[in-house]
């Protein structure tokens, strides 16, 4: 598989696949039309029937580890042929789907979609409501969170495929050999933060500069439900309580010069964490997979824990994760559901992707999965950790449907109060403000 800067396809054993590369950021779509509503309830027989029938579908993922999945799903069923493109890079999948969008040609019957981008495609009617196959009786099938992300405004726009729920990566030999306990709250947190400054002024006990993504998921462990959207109308309150706790703590942090500011997997980064100085990494489950090759010094050091606590009650939130979608505008909608429901749910495309963290409970119970030992984190059974995680995160978190441009401007608002060692209630406020004018160009009803 070749990578290169411009669109190049290249033959696999069946199918083409596209690796393409693209500067810039996607943009959001400001008609709100709702998203369409399928050929009819048909329900599970009329997927069953394409898959018998067979046919091409056009499938489009920012994942080169798809591509193993479309060949695992051609295995399956001869006579289905998946042309898959993979862009690289989320912001230019985006931006290339945009563009097809924009021109009204050339879209895919499949789209890969980062949860927190659903409602952007959604609302101007790019996305297909699936209860048109019966999928939404796969609910149960899904973690509570994830199902939340891709079922909105009376309709199911996608199935999940990945799940990423939050944990607290320690060093627990820098803790230990500072005589700290593993924090289990965040004044714990802060405290712990204090004592490794204090010991010596090279170490830190959280590595954050105000990423967007950590923001919004730290907001959701807090409790905090900023944003509401029903329709066209939203609500944005950067004020509400969660929010504010969040910012409590996190003001602690960032007044006390507890915190490095090495953007991640800078060369900063990298030197950071292989030399021990930082203490933990708050991140997703994605991030397991991560440590060997970007921390490698780091092997036997570092261990996995639930998120501190603010008031003593375990609580947790997603963060990242990603969806699949059939486009409104795709050629072949049941085949195109027929593969959506095999790459969330068979056996089979798991195992083709192993290092997927699932968002099906079926996995996510097994014995097997729970028991895997982590050589890196010491033997630990680091699915167990995560999987509990799950059953803390805070119910009800909902993005905007302009999440992709909400995050961008995050360095220019909260993203000060970082650099300035200033109040992040302000810069709260100030996202919120920009939030709200951009609400209102775009023609949305504010709340």
């Amino acid at each position: 598989m070749k990578v290169k800067g411009t669109p190049m396809r290249t033959k696999t054993r069946r199918g083409t696949v596209a690796i393409a590369s693209a500067v810039a950021a996607s943009v959001l779509l400001a008609a709100c039309s709702g998203g369409s509503a399928g050929p009819g309830d048909e329900g599970a027989a009329a997927l069953d029937a394409a898959l018998e029938e067979g046919g091409t579908i056009e499938y489009w993922t920012y994942n080169e580890s798809s591509a193993a999945q479309a060949e695992a799903f051609m295995a399956a069923y001869p006579n289905v042929e998946v042309d898959i493109r993979v862009t690289p890079g989320v912001a230019d999948h985006n931006l290339a789907f945009q563009n097809v969008l924009t021109a009204g040609s050339g879209i895919p019957d499949v789209i890969q979609l980062e949860y927190q981008s659903v409602l952007q495609y959604q609302l101007p009617g790019h996305l297909l409501d699936l209860t048109a196959y019966g999928l939404d009786e796969l609910e149960d099938t899904f973690t509570a969170s994830t199902w939340n992300n891709v079922s909105t405004n009376g309709g199911l726009w996608g199935l999940p495929q990945d799940s990423a729920p939050m944990a607290m990566f320690y060093n627990a030999a820098l803790l230990e050999a500072h005589g700290l306990d593993v924090p289990e709250t965040w004044d714990d947190f802060v405290t712990a933060g204090k004592a490794l400054k204090a010991a010596d002024p090279n170490l830190c006990i959280v590595n954050e500069a105000g990423d967007a993504g950590f923001t919004t998921s730290m907001i959701w462990q807090a409790g905090g439900h900023p944003f509401a959207t029903e329709g066209e109308t939203v609500s944005i309150d950067l004020q509400d309580a969660g929010s504010k706790r969040w910012a409590a703590t996190w003001n602690e942090i960032i007044q006390n010069d507890l915190n490095c500011e090495y953007a991640p997997f800078s060369n900063e980064w990298f030197q950071a964490f292989n030399a021990g100085t930082v203490a933990t990494l708050l991140a997703g489950a994605w991030m397991t997979g991560a440590f060997p090759a970007f921390i490698a010094d780091g092997a036997g050091d570092w261990r996995v824990a639930q998120l501190p606590s603010h008031d003593g009650t375990r609580a947790s939130a997603e963060n990242g994760g990603s969806t699949h979608s059939v486009t409104a505008k795709s050629q072949n909608p049941a085949l195109a559901a027929a593969f959506l429901r095999w790459i969330s749910t068979d056996p089979a495309a798991f195992e083709a992707y192993p290092a997927m963290f699932p968002s099906t409970v079926a996995e996510l119970e097994s014995d097997e999965f729970l028991g895997r030992e982590d050589p890196y984190f010491g033997g630990q059974k680091v699915n167990e950790v995560f999987a509990a995680s799950i059953e803390a995160i805070v119910p009800g978190w909902q993005y905007l449907p302009w999440q992709v441009y909400a995050n961008s401007i995050v360095p220019e608002t909260v993203g000060q109060a970082y650099l300035n060692k200033s109040d992040l209630n302000d810069g709260l406020l100030a996202w919120q403000e920009r939030n709200i004018r951009y609400a209102q160009e775009q023609g949305f009803t504010v709340e």
